[in-house]
Formats: C-alpha cells, structure tokens, sequence
C-alpha cells in the first residue's frame, strides 16, 4: 500500500507547473512495484468497478497482482511469426499427429452428430483440437487471469485483453469455474480447444447434456464449441478451406494475398491445382485468394472462406493453413506436392529492420512491430517490383540486408 501511495506522490510531484493535478484514488488492492502495470491496474479498477462488476470480487481476485514477465516475452516470440511458415507447418503437420487425428475421429462417435448440427467437418475440429492442446493433453497451466492483465498492461493489444480480464472475472462469478480451474496456455487460452475467455462466455457450449459447458474435461463440450464458434464465424458448409495450386513461369506475384476471383477467373492466369484434378461444384462457385507462404520457392495455394474463418482462432496464415493441411490428412488427402523450402529464421531485428527500411523507402509497412503481416508484405512486394524482383513479398535475411543497406545510403551524413 504504501508503494502505490509512493506511486501517486511521484506522479504530483513531476507533475508540470500550473498544470490540473488529479489526485489518484486511494489504493485498492496492494502494489506490485511495477510502476506501469500497477498504474494500468488501478484505472482498470475503477473501471471495471463503475462498470458494474462487484467489488468483492474485484478485490479478492485482483489483490496481490503482478504482471507475469514470461508471458510479456513470449507475446513477441510466437511461432507463428517467429518461424518460417515452412518450418511452421511441417510441425503442424506431423507424422505423430496426423495419426492420432485419425484414430480419434474414428473413436469419437459423437463427431458425425456435430458436423450434421454446425456443419463443420470432424476433421477439421480434430485438427484444431490436436493443434491447440495435442488432443487435450497440454492445456497449459498459467493463471489465466494474470496472463491476460500482463498483457493488457503491457499494452500491444490493450483492448483484446482487458475484454478477457472482465470475461475471466465474469465466469468466476457465476461459478462456472474458480480461479484456481481458470488454467490455460500464456495467451489467457483456456481448455481441450484453447477459448479466449471472452469467446468461453460467448459460444461455449454443453455438448454432452450434463448441465456444464465444460471445455476442460470434457472433449465432447470442447469440439462442440469449436464447431459453435466456427459456425457462428459463418463457416461454409461444403466448401474447401485451401487447395495446393500451381503459377506458370513468369507469374505476376504482385496478385498475391489480392483479389478474390472463382477458380476459372484464376486459370485464365495460369493458375492449376497441383494434383491436376478438377474443382468440386461447391468450390468451383466460391472466391478464392492466392497466398505463397513461403514466397515463390514454396507451395502456393487458393484459399477459400473457411479459411479466413479459421483464422477466428488465430490470425495467422501459417495457422490456419496447418489446421487445414492437417485436417486433409486426417481426412485421407495427400501430402502437398511441392515441398517446402529449407530456409533461415528471421530474428526480431532483421523483420524490424526491414519495416523501419520500407517505411524509411516510401512503401507503407505499418508498425515496425517486427510481424511481417499483410501490409509489410504489401510494401516489400511493392519494393521488390521497383527493383525488377520477384514481387512475391517474402521476405528473407539477405532481403532485409539490401533493404537497410538502401535506407541508409538515403541518411545524411553525420
């Protein structure tokens, strides 16, 4: 207490001359001694407070809090933007996992009754499961309250994690789990099928009958709420999700992750499924987005709605293409034909290297936030077709060298 007493009088006390000085609350629940995360956590307070939310329950589950530094850290080292979509992706869809898939899809009796009522396939819900907790064996066992007021103190996504603290604070209070149950992975994701807290309150649902929405213990109760939230997400019954596909020499690469055309729109680019077979009905009537994850060394591949729904789970390319490609092998399809290159990892400092290069360039990248997302891959595409270059928007070591080597020569001399 005396620490966020301290708090306030260091803030009065450097406070600008003639400038309105408001004096904090008084102290709530004790302080953590971090100066950043104690300030956010006593306005998330008295928010949450006017809000309606009770004060015993505020102050009993927020007494005591302390941003968990682990959790911050791995925030900015995820796989799915740490790693090479390739690399990604063949630990996704692997040897081990592909197999279990199959034999729990065959185990599940209850599965053909979920793909009947929400119209997601049972591969695809095996995938997410097996991907999400290795089939319910590792749900993770951070305290799930702490994980999501660290990263709302933290600040990337403020908004996101403040929304999951209330709903956390919300399921505990009408008793539908304690906070010692409220266990999951350093991202506040909880149970067999990994739910936000927020999206728990919104599309959990009690798929065994038994009264709970158990996604914990019950893997009946977890598939039948992924089914939910991809079904309220507007899943598409009977399309594909992605497709492996073939460009012809010389393809326009500067098309990619743009227009969403119907699989004749793109054949008239030169554009063929890789295995030579035909569309089905249902897709060959459906828009399709060409993505190369792996620039144009790699497979490329049309992508359909589902899979951009499937990204409601995570929004990631390189996650949602796993489930998919998973899902097909769990289905029985064939692995892809083209392979996926070997390739470097990008550390933080070349991917924020190169945004700070682009933005230094003229071509918009966004925040040098080192995740090469959709704009940054926009403006390097757009600065490899100035150069004459592939214009597949991939970026790579040597990409990132020549980018900074070039927005320095534009520097004035010191």
């Amino acid at each position: 207490m005396q620490r966020r007493l301290f708090l306030a009088s260091i803030i009065l006390a450097t406070a600008a001359p003639g400038v309105c000085q408001t004096v904090l609350a008084p102290p709530r629940i004790a302080a953590s001694g971090d100066v950043k995360f104690d300030l956010w956590l006593d306005d998330f307070y008295n928010r949450a407070l006017t809000g309606g939310m009770s004060k015993a329950l505020l102050d009993r589950e927020l007494a005591d809090l302390s941003p968990n530094a682990r959790v911050v850290a791995l925030d900015n080292q995820q796989p799915e933007i740490a790693r090479p979509a390739g690399d990604y992706i063949r630990g996704a869809v692997s040897a081990d996992r592909i197999a279990t898939g199959i034999r729990k899809r065959e185990e599940l009796t209850f599965l053909p009754s979920l793909e009947q009522r929400f119209g997601v396939p049972s591969e695809v819900l095996i995938s997410i499961w097996g991907m999400e907790s290795a089939f319910g064996a590792v749900q993770g066992d951070f305290d799930v309250v702490r994980s999501v007021a660290s990263l709302a103190a933290d600040g990337r996504r403020r908004a996101l994690f403040e929304e999951n603290l209330l709903a956390a604070l919300k399921i505990i209070d009408a008793g539908e789990a304690t906070r010692a149950q409220l266990k999951g992975s350093w991202a506040g994701a909880m149970g067999q099928t990994q739910f936000m807290p927020a999206d728990y309150r919104i599309t959990a649902v009690d798929g065994d009958g038994d009264g709970r929405r158990d996604i914990w213990g019950s893997t009946h109760d977890a598939l039948a709420s992924a089914a939910n939230l991809l079904s309220k997400a507007n899943w598409r019954r009977g399309e594909s999700w992605q497709r492996e596909v073939t460009v012809p020499e010389g393809f326009d690469y500067s098309v990619v992750e743009g227009p969403r055309l119907l699989p004749s729109a793109w054949a008239q680019q030169g554009v063929r499924t890789a295995d030579g077979g035909p569309w089905s009905a249902a897709d060959s009537q459906a828009e399709a987005q060409l993505i190369t994850p792996a620039g144009a060394a790699g497979p490329a591949f049309l992508v359909f709605a589902n899979h951009f729904v499937i990204r409601r789970y995570n929004n990631s390319t390189s996650y949602a293409l796993g489930v998919g490609l998973l899902a097909d092998r769990i289905a029985g399809h064939a692995p892809l034909i083209r392979a996926w290159p070997v390739e470097e990892g990008l550390a933080t400092a070349d991917r924020k290297g190169a945004q700070e290069a682009l933005n230094r360039l003229g071509y918009n990248a966004g925040a040098a936030d080192g995740i090469i997302g959709v704009n940054t891959r926009a403006a390097l595409r757009g600065w490899q077709k100035a150069k004459g270059l592939t214009a597949d928007g991939y970026l790579t070591v040597d990409l990132s060298k020549q980018l900074q080597a070039e927005a320095a020569a534009t520097l004035p001399p010191p």
